[in-house]
Formats: C-alpha cells, sequence, structure tokens
C-alpha cells in the first residue's frame, strides 16, 4: 500500500509540473517550471515599406532555422508574433503594447527610431529586451534604455564614415538633407559633431518632414542651390528618398560640380530591387552611398541563394537590414539557450504601477513584469557568435563591435565598391575583415578609394563649392588708410572705389581663380585716424562681411576667428631710432682689433722672430754677427714679414716651414685687418642712443606706434611696456617730426612698427633715420575670410603662383620700388675682432714653431755628444764635493758656444774628430800585435 502511494505521487508530481510547463508557455505561472515547450517572441516593424518587405521573410525564415536545430534550444519552440506599426508613431505603440499583452520575453525591432524611443520606455518598465535591427538613432543610449539593445550599427558610425570622406576629398563644407524626426535630427547632429572634430562645418541644414511631398523638396533644394557648397549629405527614409534625386535632377542639380553622398538607406531601397531599375540608376548617376558592410561567408551566401524560396518574399535580394533582422532572432535564441540551460524560469509578475490602472478601460493592467528580463538581458550581452551580417557581439557601450560601411558608388547600369570604411582603419580599398588581421592604421597616406565617376559623368573630383548663386557679390571691407596709401587708399577715379598694392593683388588672384567672385569694396574709416585692424577682423567673424583686403598683419589673435591666405607680403616689427654721424678718432686704426688681439699678435710676432733666429743662426750667415745686431735682426725680420718686405732669406728645412706657416697667418691677419677697419671708416660712421629692443625696453625713451597697429597691444601685453610711454603717430611726416624733436623735445626716442611701413619711412627722408637691431617678431600680410571659407584656400594657392611667376614681384615694384639706403646700424664694437676668430690660426703657428725647435735641439744635443772629446783625459784630481756646480756651469758654458758654432765648423770637426779615433784605433792594434810576438 506504502509502494503504491508513492508511486501515485509521484505520478502527481509529473503531472503538476507538466501542467506548469503549459502554463508557464501561456504566461500564466510564476511557479518554477521544467524547460517550456514553447518561448513567446514579438517583432515590429512596417510591413510594406522597404525594410519590412525584406525583415519580414528573414525573421520569419531564422525561426524556422532556430526551430529546425537542434542544438539550440533543444525542446522548446520559439513561437513569432508579428504587429505592423504602420509607418506611424502613434500606432506603433500601441502595436507594441499589444504585444506586450503576450508575455514575451523578447522583442525584435522596430525598424523606426521614433517608434523606439517610445517602446524603449515600455520595454525598461516591463523588462524585456529589445533588439532593433533598424533604429540607429545614436541617442539611444544604454544609460536612458538599458533594455534596448542595436542590433545594426549605430549612426555614430555612419557619420564618422561621411565624415571621413568629407576630408578624404578636401572639402570643408557640407549641406545636410534630412528628414526632420528623431532618426533624421539626431543622425544629423552626430554629422556634425564629427565634422567639427576635424575642423569642418555644417553650413547649412534642410529638414523635410516626413512623408514630404514633391512641391517641399522642391522649395528645400532651390534653396540648397543658391549656396556656396555643393557636397549633400542626404539622411531620409528609404521609402521617399528617391523623390529627392527625381527633383534635384530636375533643377539640373546631378550635373557636374556637385556632389551627392547618401546614408545607408540608398542602398537598402536599392538592394531590395537588384538588378536596380534603369530609372533609378539614370536619376543616381555619380551619388556616393554607404551601405552596412557584412562579410562574404558561406553562411551569407547559402542564405541569398534560398532567398527567392521563402515564403512570401517580394523582393529579389535582401538588404542588410534582414540580415541584421535573422541575426537578432538567432541572438535571442542563444540567450534564451544559456538562459534555460542555467535554470531560468519564464514567469511574468504583475506590475504594481499597472495594477492601480484597473479600474480604467485602457487594458493596461493586463501587461505583466518578465521576472527573468535582467538575466536575459545579461545573457544577450554576453553572446558572441557569427551570423549573417558578421560578428555579433557588444562593446563595453551595447554597440555591436567591428562597425564598417562599404561605399558605393553609382553610375552606368548599377553600382560598385569604391571602397570600405572601418572605425579600426578608415577608408581603404581592401576588406575590413582582412584588415583587422593586421596592427591598426588610420594614417593619411594609408587612405585609399578606387576612382569616381562623379555627377556630370566626369573623374575629375569636384571643388565641392561655388560662389553664391544668389545675387550678392562679396563683401570686402578696406581699411581707408590716411598715410603710406601706396599700401591701400581710396580712389574716386577708379571703378573699384579703391586702389594700392594690396588691391592689385587681390584682383590679380582673382583672376587666378577657375569660377567669377562678385565683389564690392566697402571703405571703413573716417579718413581721419587709421582704422583699428582687429575690428575689421571681428567684423568679418560676426558676418557683417566676407573678407579684409588691406596691410592687416596675421596675428594670433585674428587667427582664431578668422581665415587668412598664404601671406602675400612678409612683415615684422622693428625699431628705427634717430642717427648722427660719429665723429673722426685720429686712433681709428686701432679699433679693428681688441687689446687682446692687439697684445698676443705682437707677441707671436717677436715668437716667430726669434725662433727662426735660433733655426736659421748656424746655416745662415744673415742671422749673425755681434748680439746687438742679432737683436736687430730679430725685431727687424719679426715685423718685415708684416708686410712681406723681409730682407733675409731662410735656407734651412725646419726655418721655412715656420715662416711659410707665420706668413700664412699674417695673411690672413691682415686680410681681416683691412676689411674691418674699410668697414668702420666706411659703413659704420652712424651710431644711435637706442642699440636695439632690449635697450629700448630698459630705456625711458617715448617709443611711437603707428596709428590702429596692432604694434600698441604688442608692447604692452608681450613687452611690458608702460602705456604712458606709447605715443600714436599718423603719418610718415609725424614719424620725422617726432624723432628729430626726441623724447625730450616732446617727441620719440624711437619708432616702432612693421617693416614693410619702414622701409618707405625711410626712403622718403632721404636714410636719415636708421633701423637699429634685429627684425624680433615674424609675420605676415594676408587677406581675411570668414571661418572655412573655401576662398581662403582657393586664393592661397593663387598668391603663391603670382609669386612663382613673378606677378607679385612686378606689382611690388609698381608700387613700392623706391630708391634704397641701408637701414641697419650696427655698433663699431660689432665688427671689431678678437682673439676668438683666430685663436686656430695661432694654436697652428705655436705647434709648427715648437715641433721644429724641437727636432732643432735634438740634432743639436746628438751632435753635442758626439763632439765632447774623450781623448784628450784631463788630469785626475780629487775635487770637493762643492765643485760638480763649476763642472756644470762649465758644460752649459761649453753647450752654448758649440750651439754659436756655425754648422760647417761642426760638420769639419765632427769629421776630423772621426778620422782621429780611427787611426788611434790602428796604432793600438800594432802595439798589441807586436807585444804579442816573443811570446
Amino acid at each position: 500500500m506504502g509502494g503504491l502511494g508513492g508511486r501515485f505521487l509521484y505520478l502527481l508530481m509529473i503531472w503538476f509540473w507538466a501542467f506548469a510547463g503549459v502554463a508557464l508557455a501561456d504566461g500564466n505561472s510564476s511557479s518554477p517550471a521544467a524547460r517550456p515547450s514553447v518561448v513567446n517572441i514579438g517583432c515590429l516593424f512596417t510591413f510594406d515599406s522597404v525594410i519590412g518587405t525584406s525583415v519580414g521573410p528573414a525573421m520569419r525564415a531564422a525561426v524556422d532555422d532556430v526551430n529546425a536545430d537542434t542544438s539550440v534550444l533543444a525542446g522548446t519552440t520559439l513561437n513569432l508574433f508579428q504587429h505592423d506599426t504602420n509607418c506611424s508613431g502613434f500606432l506603433g505603440t500601441v502595436e507594441a503594447l499589444e504585444l506586450m499583452e503576450r508575455d514575451i520575453v523578447v522583442a525584435v525591432g522596430p525598424q523606426s527610431s521614433g517608434i523606439a524611443h517610445v517602446i524603449s520606455h515600455v520595454v525598461n518598465e516591463l523588462h524585456v529586451p529589445l533588439l532593433s535591427f533598424g533604429a540607429t538613432d545614436p541617442t539611444l543610449s544604454s544609460l536612458q534604455f538599458p533594455y534596448f539593445l542595436r542590433t545594426t550599427q549605430n549612426d555614430y558610425y555612419q557619420m564618422s564614415a561621411v565624415v571621413d570622406l568629407v576630408m578624404y576629398y578636401g572639402w570643408r563644407q557640407v549641406i545636410a538633407i534630412f528628414v526632420d524626426d528623431d532618426y533624421g535630427r539626431n543622425g544629423i547632429s552626430a554629422l556634425g559633431d564629427a565634422l567639427a572634430q576635424k575642423r569642418a562645418k555644417i553650413s547649412y541644414k534642410a529638414p523635410l518632414s516626413p512623408g514630404a511631398d514633391v512641391s517641399a523638396i522642391k522649395d528645400v533644394l532651390v534653396t540648397v542651390n543658391l549656396m556656396e557648397s555643393r557636397v549633400y549629405v542626404v539622411h531620409v527614409n528609404p521609402d521617399s528618398g528617391l523623390k529627392i534625386f527625381s527633383v534635384a535632377k530636375d533643377l539640373q542639380m546631378m550635373a557636374s560640380g556637385y556632389v551627392w553622398i547618401a546614408t545607408d538607406w540608398l542602398a537598402s531601397k536599392l538592394d531590395v530591387s537588384d538588378p536596380i531599375s534603369t530609372e533609378n540608376v539614370d536619376l543616381l548617376q555619380g551619388v556616393l552611398a554607404l551601405r552596412h558592410h557584412t562579410p562574404d561567408t558561406d553562411r551569407k551566401n547559402r542564405f541569398l541563394s534560398r532567398w527567392s524560396r521563402l515564403s512570401s518574399v517580394s523582393t529579389s535580394y535582401p538588404n542588410s537590414y534582414a540580415l541584421y533582422a535573422y541575426d537578432s532572432i538567432w541572438l535571442a535564441a542563444h540567450a534564451l539557450d544559456i538562459f534555460l540551460n542555467e535554470g531560468g524560469n519564464i514567469s511574468f509578475s504583475n506590475d504594481a504601477k499597472l495594477r492601480a490602472l484597473n479600474g480604467t478601460s485602457s487594458g493596461l493592467s493586463s501587461l505583466h513584469i518578465f521576472d527573468g528580463g535582467p538575466k536575459l538581458l545579461q545573457n544577450i550581452l554576453a553572446v558572441n557568435f557569427t551570423g549573417l551580417s558578421g560578428l555579433i557581439q557588444f562593446d563595453s557601450n551595447r554597440n555591436l563591435v567591428q562597425p564598417a560601411f562599404d561605399v558605393l558608388n553609382i553610375g552606368g547600369t548599377g553600382s560598385r565598391i569604391i571602397g570600405y570604411w572601418s572605425n579600426y582603419s578608415g577608408l581603404s580599398t581592401i576588406a575590413p575583415e582582412i584588415l583587422h588581421q593586421k596592427p591598426a592604421n588610420k594614417s593619411g597616406s594609408s587612405q585609399q578609394l578606387h576612382s569616381v565617376i562623379w555627377p556630370g559623368e566626369t573623374a575629375d573630383r569636384p571643388r565641392g563649392w561655388v560662389f553664391p548663386n544668389n545675387g550678392k557679390p562679396l563683401r570686402i571691407v578696406v581699411p581707408n588708410r590716411i598715410s603710406y596709401k601706396e599700401f591701400v587708399s581710396a580712389d574716386n577715379n577708379s571703378p573699384l572705389g579703391v586702389k594700392g598694392f594690396c588691391i592689385d593683388v587681390f584682383e590679380e588672384a582673382l583672376k587666378l581663380l577657375p569660377y567669377p567672385v562678385p565683389h564690392t569694396y566697402i571703405l571703413n574709416g573716417d579718413g581721419k585716424s587709421e582704422p583699428e585692424y582687429s575690428n575689421l577682423a571681428y567684423e568679418v567673424a560676426e558676418d557683417n562681411f566676407d573678407a579684409v583686403v588691406g596691410d592687416v598683419t596675421i596675428v594670433t589673435n585674428r587667427t582664431r576667428i578668422v581665415d587668412f591666405t598664404q601671406p602675400f607680403m612678409e612683415s615684422g616689427l622693428v625699431v628705427v631710432a634717430p642717427v648722427k654721424q660719429q665723429s673722426t678718432n685720429p686712433w681709428a686704426f686701432m679699433k679693428p682689433f681688441t687689446l687682446q688681439m692687439w697684445c698676443v699678435t705682437g707677441v707671436f710676432f717677436l715668437f716667430v722672430g726669434a725662433v727662426v733666429w735660433i733655426l736659421e743662426h748656424r746655416i745662415n750667415h744673415e742671422f749673425r754677427g755681434s748680439p746687438r745686431q742679432q737683436i736687430m735682426t730679430i725685431f727687424w725680420f719679426s715685423f718685415s714679414t708684416m708686410f712681406f718686405s723681409h730682407r733675409e732669406n731662410t735656407i734651412g728645412t725646419l726655418g721655412r716651414m715656420v715662416l711659410i706657416v707665420w706668413l700664412f697667418v699674417v695673411l690672413i691677419i691682415n686680410s681681416s685687418y683691412t676689411a674691418s677697419l674699410t668697414s668702420i671708416l666706411t659703413v659704420q660712421q652712424l651710431t644711435s642712443g637706442v642699440t636695439g629692443l632690449d635697450s629700448l625696453i630698459v630705456s625711458k625713451e617715448q617709443i611711437g606706434v603707428q596709428d590702429g597697429s596692432f604694434a600698441w597691444s604688442y608692447l604692452i601685453n608681450e613687452l611690458n611696456i608702460a602705456e604712458s610711454r606709447l605715443v600714436k603717430l599718423k603719418t610718415a611726416e609725424d614719424y620725422k617730426n617726432a624723432l628729430d624733436r626726441g623724447s625730450r623735445g616732446g617727441g620719440v626716442g624711437a619708432i616702432v612698427d612693421e617693416l614693410p611701413y619702414i622701409e618707405l619711412f625711410l626712403s622718403s627722408t632721404n636714410c636719415q633715420f636708421k633701423t637699429v637691431g634685429q627684425e624680433f617678431t615674424r609675420s605676415g600680410w594676408g587677406f581675411a575670410f570668414q571661418r572655412d571659407s573655401p576662398l581662403a584656400v582657393d586664393l592661397s594657392t593663387a598668391i603663391l603662383q603670382l609669386s612663382e611667376s613673378g606677378d607679385l614681384q612686378r606689382i611690388h615694384d609698381k608700387w613700392l620700388s623706391q630708391s634704397q639706403c641701408s637701414s641697419q646700424v650696427n655698433a663699431v664694437d660689432e665688427n671689431r675682432l678678437s682673439l676668438s676668430s683666430f685663436w686656430g690660426l695661432f694654436l697652428i703657428c705655436g705647434v709648427t714653431c715648437f715641433i721644429a725647435l724641437l727636432c732643432f735641439f735634438c740634432k743639436v744635443f746628438s751632435q753635442f755628444r758626439r763632439f765632447t772629446p774623450e781623448s784628450e783625459e784631463p788630469e785626475i784630481e780629487i775635487q770637493p764635493a762643492s765643485s760638480t756646480r763649476p763642472n756644470r756651469s762649465t758644460s752649459f758654458k761649453h753647450l752654448i758656444e758649440f750651439v754659436d758654432k756655425k754648422e760647417a765648423e761642426i760638420k769639419h770637426m765632427l769629421r776630423r774628430k772621426s778620422t782621429d779615433e780611427r787611426q788611434q784605433a790602428t796604432v793600438s792594434q800594432r802595439s798589441d800585435g807586436n807585444t804579442s810576438s816573443p811570446a
């Protein structure tokens, strides 16, 4: 009885668990249960849309493949519920709520970013993971919507790809044409951020309402066609996007010079109608488009080969969104498999917040919270597998890893891939999956694309902009100068209204541009004082003018707000001071050398003379005589070499070697002395109390500055010169009068101004004033334009062409050719020659003398040792120890006497001594022989 009761209890438990499993499948139980036989998932998309016609069959195929695969969800069947969002935010939200009433564990979709924003709030509340294959809006962040997971590429990456394309072809401005919804606005916002990082920008945003008709599109395109940018980025919905190109073609905006870049919507539209219809190809000639990159794998090819056999297929080819939707189903299946294998329970519970709505007719109380949602979400984030679209894996920001896009060029009879973009390596002609096996390289030289056929069937890269076709000429502000009018000034007799060097350069540069630039000059200034040039730059930055043409210096604070062209005139600040002619100095001939140089030179004259006398004294009769005569010979020979007029001839090898080196030193010293003395007596006849910038700063002299020049703020802010020391001067006559009076007379002690003005001023005063010191800033003059203006780049190229052709110098000579005079004053002391310039020569000469003396004395000591008589044996006497010093003194005396002898006498004595030694040796041998005979 007990055994029968136990078996009955066991069968009752089995029945209970089976019933619980069915209840879990129906979503009506929250008790722990065994693996369910059916799990509900749902999908949201617009059935009859471009994306929906591909996504629907793909998801149904994915569910069939999962249910047929025994390695995934073994024993559990996926049950797919599909709801049509009807491309409506309101209806999509209603459909999403109805779908949630089915107690689904995963929702796939929607394709619309706007609907995804609303549904994300719902899934956050019900803890149901939402896998969206089409919501690319980058603002759908994981922080705000933790249960939202994007299983396609984020538009943040797509806009980065667009920016790299724009930068690759050298464009700086684009016009954005977009649908005015969450998808369009937020995508273009990401585009603007990415462009700003590369110092480019969206020059105009042209929004279109969702479902805009042809008339609204035409109004937008007419507006953008009047603007200067010709690079259009189109970010709209695939269902109505082609109408934009149809209107653009009617407006002749698909011709040469235009650039059209479409985001992935266009490829999604064209892929489902492969091959592309002739009508669409004609509309899209030359367009660049992006498409989600999906690696070419066997699994993908097998799926594509059976696409036409799938049920309810109405397209000839699936687009990339269909592949992402297919992988989303598999992603949910893998995560559910892990969830169930780990003992997860498919159970739902009532939401306390929704229970309060039981008394209303909304029916929201039928929505339940998925208890296993947090665990399933973590499982989804941890899944890693390779699907039809490539690697399915999430990074730390919950975006798919390895984002990549194909770059398409539509032309001829279809489209072709001209390259790829990936976040790993940028633009490349090599597939991203291959590049991921190599080190990352996003350098400029590695960015490559194949050739492009642009609109108008041309292979030449479009410039990307034209002068605005809105009838408004370029507004150019010109400073109305009251001085130095050679550079720029008003001219009532000219049709331009202005004239000058700067105007001619600008006009000649405009002639080199490949397009006309209508412009008008607007004078700025009251004609009584110079205009503030920094204010002109601010006026351009504030869009009151389009450019500044004139003698505008390129300085830091101006480059922050405007763009300058290549400098057409070099410039820099210099100091001009009054000068006077130096009085005649009877000792001017001493100034070429410093005192140290004079002393060392004189010592070496005597030293070399003494060395030559030592080397020649024994062999040259011209260096012999009485002591008085020999001393005079040394002095005469030494200083006569200064003029190469020495009458004594050197006959010894060592003496000639020393003399040759010394004469070379004398030649260099004489030449340097002559050049320095000539400079002092001719060029360097001017002196000034101010010797340069440093002396001007520490002095108390008043400083003149041109009215309106940036030098005023530079001296105060950079050099910390008191403003009370600065005096504003307007004309060249004011310069002259102020310098003539000097600081004590109510004028100035020096003037600080730019070099081009100073050169004109000095020539107009017949070189009565001079610049002192060096140019202490390096800058130039350029034409200023609004930030990121393409004219700044094109005119820079034109200015370089003017310089290379010589036309820039011709214009310079026309306006600025003046009488030349030396403008630089240098102190006399700067030309004095010091020992530091010649110590190398003196070292060579000294070493040569030392070597010659060493060789000479070695020879003399060797002769002296041979000359010492050994046969004459002095008487042997016992001398006291104190007698050593007299012997040494006698030996030194003998050495001096020996050195003083002539070389011929020494050689004769050595030969005679050698003969005597041989005779004595012969006599000694004979004596030894006679002694031994009797024995």
